[in-house]
């Protein structure tokens, strides 16, 4: 199950670096790049709460097979159209719109195959794995990009999308496990302080990681994979620091610490604009954010009702999604101003400095797993009666 999903998932590593790139060689803008970005993430913002829920209403299988096909479909008309900015966008958000919401599936599936002890190390485990794509990701693409076309980077990523979430669509445990009907009505998760919590950090948390990307891509894309291999820099830190620390027990002061270490290496990025400096601190970054994302995983887990847990996950994931669009696009429009890509990591810096100001104002909010574990609440409690 692992491995599949990662297969899946290994797309994501890769869409935004190659359509900045696309779209930068077209317009020779980075800021028009970033506002397809934006209508990319943006899209897949908005579908993401509706098409997690529609797998306890039609099943995982169909919503996954049907988001697939769409999404593939949009990336292959941007790869292969010549055609207005405009045109780009409204295709990127269609993308963004379908994307399959493996993420969401898989993690629902987690407290099916692990007990609740088990689960904070599996989603320690699953968040260290998941930076293989980060790491070979944007290595591949930016490679792949710059020596063979943009075209020929998309058509890759189309190729990848559709034999990896095959594999996951097929695989037993999605058909073994069926997510029942949420009673509640849509939205009504974020009135528990931890998701709406866990909704904001990831807004601001993946918002440095977007500016962090393009400032890198405009600083060392052109003439060599340097921008690829900076950014898997970073992935190698963090799965490091997954691997070194993911396992130590999520306190409620667990994502504040995290959140600094992340927080540290990004204000030293702005210090100097050299490919080995900035490969040394991202590095440093990269420590706390596995880590970090395993404890955004838990306290939304366990947080909330079995049947609400795809739904959870969905509106957590649109709180990335819209940091990633607003990061790229507030990076993309600073590279192309005054401040060059200086400002650009100022900003990528000054993101990750807001997720821990808000881990810290609000830590009360935020559950200790150090006992309970993170097993979702279970839909049917027992009633206490008088006998």
């Amino acid at each position: 199950m692992i491995s599949a999903q990662l297969v899946a998932r290994f797309p994501n590593g890769m869409i935004s670096l190659v359509i900045l790139l696309h779209i930068e060689g077209i317009t020779g803008s980075y800021g028009a790049a970033g506002v397809v970005l934006a209508a990319v993430s943006i899209g897949q913002a908005i579908a993401g709460p509706v098409t997690s829920r529609w797998m306890g209403r039609w099943g995982m299988r169909r919503v996954l097979t049907l988001t697939t096909l769409v999404s593939a479909a949009s990336l292959l008309a941007i790869a292969f159209l010549v055609t207005p900015v405009t045109v780009y966008v409204v295709l990127g958000f269609v993308a963004g719109m379908s994307t399959p919401p493996i993420v969401s599936a898989v993690r629902t599936i987690y407290p099916k195959l692990v007990n609740s002890k088990q689960l904070t190390g599996l989603y320690s485990l699953d968040a260290s794995l998941q930076e293989i794509i980060w790491i070979l990701a944007p290595v591949l693409i930016t490679f792949v990009a710059t020596q063979a076309g943009t075209v020929v980077g998309l058509v890759l990523v189309v190729a990848i999308l559709l034999s990896g979430c095959a594999w996951f669509i097929l695989s037993p445990e999605v058909g073994r496990v069926r997510i029942p009907r949420s009673t509640r009505s849509l939205g009504k998760v974020l009135t528990r302080p931890p998701i709406l919590l866990a909704t904001v950090i990831g807004f601001l948390f993946v918002g440095s990681f977007a500016a962090v990307e393009a400032s890198v891509v405009a600083t060392f894309s052109h003439g060599g994979v340097e921008a690829g291999l900076v950014l898997a820099v970073f992935s190698v830190g963090s799965l490091a620091g997954g691997l070194a620390f993911g396992h130590l027990p999520m306190g409620p002061w667990a994502m504040v610490r995290r959140l600094a270490v992340v927080t540290f290496g990004l204000v030293l990025t702005t210090l100097w604009v050299n490919v080995w400096w900035i490969g040394a601190t991202l590095f440093v970054a990269g420590i706390g954010i596995a880590p970090a994302f395993g404890v955004l995983s838990a306290m939304t887990t366990a947080s909330v009702k079995f049947s609400d847990t795809a739904e959870a996950f969905g509106w957590v994931g649109t709180g990335q999604l819209i940091g990633a669009a607003v990061g790229s696009a507030v990076a993309g429009f600073l590279i192309d101003g005054p401040g060059g890509v200086s400002a650009a990591y100022t900003a990528a810096a000054g993101f990750s400095a807001l997720a821990l100001l808000v881990a810290l104002v609000f830590v009360r909010h935020q559950p200790d797993l150090r006992v309970r574990g993170a097993s979702p609440i279970p839909d049917t409690e027992p009633v206490q009666t008088i006998g």
